[in-house]
């Protein structure tokens, strides 16, 4: 049995979940609200306060989607509880992103600024700060669509491995290559 799979999901209090005839998973928090289509092998029992993932057979798709769809959905519960939150430094002189609204603005040494805009359920901060690199905050409560956003900024300038200019995760480690040795030594 998977090990995932048989986890049993807390509700918080303030989350509702719902489970309609198609296998239409829906979950309401105080932070949003979030929907996701479930396998019609799997199988969702609701009980006081936690939620059973449970498979139909022993076949390996099956057992494969029932870990799958326990993580989905315990993201969904913590999404709409606690909400995720993803930080980007921009490293390099000269780096820098600003955001207004739905709209991330990065100077990343190119000819142009790239301007991004962001869909409605993430929502971005910036900071710099003296001395620190620029930082770009992403919040949301969905998992996969901040993932999503947080690779495509990071693919507009990836870290290079001379210098470790780019951008990258906090607390991200770049591993270095030397550089050319200096000729006739």
């Amino acid at each position: 049995m998977s090990r995932i799979g048989k986890l049993p999901i807390a509700l918080p209090d303030g989350v509702t979940i719902t489970v309609s005839d198609s296998n239409l998973v829906n979950v309401k928090g105080k932070m949003g609200q979030l929907q996701q289509q479930v396998d019609p092998k799997i199988t969702l029992k609701i009980e006081d306060k936690l939620v059973t993932v449970e498979r139909h057979s022993e076949a390996q798709d099956d057992r494969a989607k029932h870990g799958l769809y326990r993580s989905l959905v315990f993201n969904m519960v913590k999404g709409v509880s606690e909400g995720f939150t993803t930080v980007q430094e921009l490293v390099g002189v000269g780096y820098k992103a600003t955001g207004s609204g739905q709209i991330l603005e990065l100077s990343l040494g190119y000819s142009h600024n790239i301007l991004m805009e962001l869909p409605a359920s993430v929502h971005v901060e910036t900071t710099a700060v003296k001395g620190k690199n620029n930082s770009i905050i992403l919040k949301s409560v969905d998992k996969q669509l901040l993932g999503q956003v947080a690779a495509k900024i990071r693919s507009f300038r990836r870290p290079e491995p001379y210098k470790g200019k780019g951008i990258r995760f906090q607390g991200e480690e770049i591993k270095k290559k030397a550089g050319k040795s200096a000729a006739g030594q």
